[in-house]
């Protein structure tokens, strides 16, 4: 990469990291997973930025690229290996731990299954049509109305539990 390129591709990182990085936990559902998808992301970006930054918006490039590989990741069987003893231990990093404002809606988006989270994600955060989320997806514009549907319904039946901890 030029220069100049690694320039603007390093102001690019450093203004939507943090938006980035809240995507990625509402994708992912916990810090660390968030992190390494945020950084294979823009490796991946990194690496075809010269195209990329012609285009309309190199943010939903990256975010485009961050569901694509999620969608990949719950394909995947997993290969991780269960220990008894945790090796060692993470430190928080509180300008992180900081990033939601709401914990009640937070967990309950966790809590619904990867695929149900990624329609959810795709259609109303980064606000995709039907047809978008499908293609972005590999599934048809029918999974996802239903999907958005259900994850919704699941939403909703979640939040009404936890209504009178907001009242307060």
């Amino acid at each position: 990469m030029a220069d100049a390129d690694m320039t603007l591709f390093d102001e690019f990182v450093v203004d939507r990291i943090a938006s980035l990085y809240r995507y990625a936990l509402v994708l992912t559902g916990n810090r660390h997973d968030a992190e390494d998808l945020v950084q294979e992301a823009l490796v991946r970006t990194g690496l075809a930025w010269r195209s990329v930054r012609r285009k309309d918006s190199p943010e939903r490039y990256v975010r485009t690229v961050m569901a694509r590989l999620m969608v990949n990741r719950w394909r995947r069987p997993r290969r991780e290996r269960l220990m008894a003893d945790v090796p060692d231990r993470g430190v928080e990093d509180a300008e992180l731990a900081r990033v939601s404002d709401d914990a009640v809606l937070d967990a309950a988006i966790n809590a619904l299954p990867p695929g149900m989270r990624a329609v959810l994600v795709l259609r109303y955060v980064d606000q995709l049509s039907e047809a978008e989320t499908a293609a972005v997806l590999g599934c048809r514009p029918g999974t996802v109305k239903s999907q958005a549907a259900r994850g919704l319904a699941k939403l909703r039946v979640m939040l009404e539990r936890e209504e009178p901890t907001w009242t307060s």
